[in-house]
């Protein structure tokens, strides 16, 4: 875990060096989380105040086909949102690493010219997420372990799809063979088993704890709501800004990983100052 943590941290300072040359692609991850919070309320606030948004046990197959008929909806949309604003992260990334010098403008065209390709691919993605969804809902536990299982290989199978929509344009099943062979042919689990993002970004989120914690203690034994409420915006604001930061890193390392793949990091160091050594030390050729 250990070994872990402190590999992360090196991928995470390469993608920040990366990120600090363009911190103005932060706008992408902000305005995908904001489009996201849209489409949840657009589905869950009409669901809630109609009291539609799950069947009832023996509900009709109409109500139930109903039922996973909106949440395929939802999950197009959000998978949508979600593939845009990464698609726009990741050609900037991309831009840069190869040299130019990439701009929001750059990044929305470049996800504009491929808005079917990002539709193909949350077709799919939301197809795969309602298979799993129902795989879950059959069982409580045995389907929970199943559909987890499924989930992480299809992670793993997808980790370059996104990459490869952006610089090969692609369709949505040429992409995800494109990504399966490539990982399969070099690092598969290797490379995604040898870091962990969330697991760093947890760690740096428990300040946020604390001061909500601290925030908590001045309401409830202090009775001072004044300083409850500045504790929670400092750590609203913290948990947003870090989250935004960390979306914007794992899209930065992503196309790292892939130009790697296309050979366009061979030096020791990358064209912008991504270490090729990183990456090269979570392969694992097979």
């Amino acid at each position: 875990m250990l070994s872990k943590i402190s590999y992360t941290w090196e991928l995470m300072g390469a993608s920040w060096e990366v990120l600090k040359k363009d911190k103005e692609i932060l706008v992408f991850p902000l305005l995908s989380g904001i489009c996201c919070l849209i489409v949840l309320a657009s589905f869950a606030i009409p669901m809630y105040t109609t009291d539609h948004w799950r069947p009832e046990e023996g509900a009709s197959t109409a109500q139930q086909v109903g039922y996973y008929a909106i949440l395929f909806a939802f999950y197009f949309c959000n998978y949508f949102v979600i593939t845009f604003f990464n698609t726009a992260i990741i050609a900037c990334a991309v831009s840069r690493m190869a040299g130019g010098d990439p701009t929001v403008g750059g990044g929305f065209r470049e996800a504009m010219k491929r808005i079917h390709l990002i539709a193909g691919w949350a077709l799919v993605s939301a197809t795969v997420g309602l298979i799993l969804k129902i795989i879950e809902q059959q069982s409580e536990k045995v389907g929970r372990f199943v559909a987890g299982l499924l989930g992480s290989a299809w992670t793993i199978m997808t980790f370059l799809v996104v990459p490869i929509l952006v610089v090969e344009n692609k369709g949505p099943f040429e992409a995800l063979g494109e990504s399966t062979k490539l990982l399969r042919k070099t690092w598969g689990e290797q490379l995604v088993g040898n870091f962990s993002f969330g697991i760093v970004f947890f760690l740096l989120a428990l300040p946020a704890f604390g001061v909500g914690a601290l925030g908590a203690y001045a309401y409830v034994a202090r009775q001072n709501v004044v300083a409850a409420v500045a504790c929670v915006i400092v750590a609203v604001i913290y948990m947003i800004i870090l989250s935004l930061i960390q979306s914007a890193l794992a899209a930065i390392f992503q196309a790292a990983v892939y130009m790697h793949t296309q050979g366009a990091l061979t030096a020791s160091v990358g064209p912008q100052g991504f270490p090729v050594r990183l990456i090269n030390d979570a392969m694992s050729p097979r």
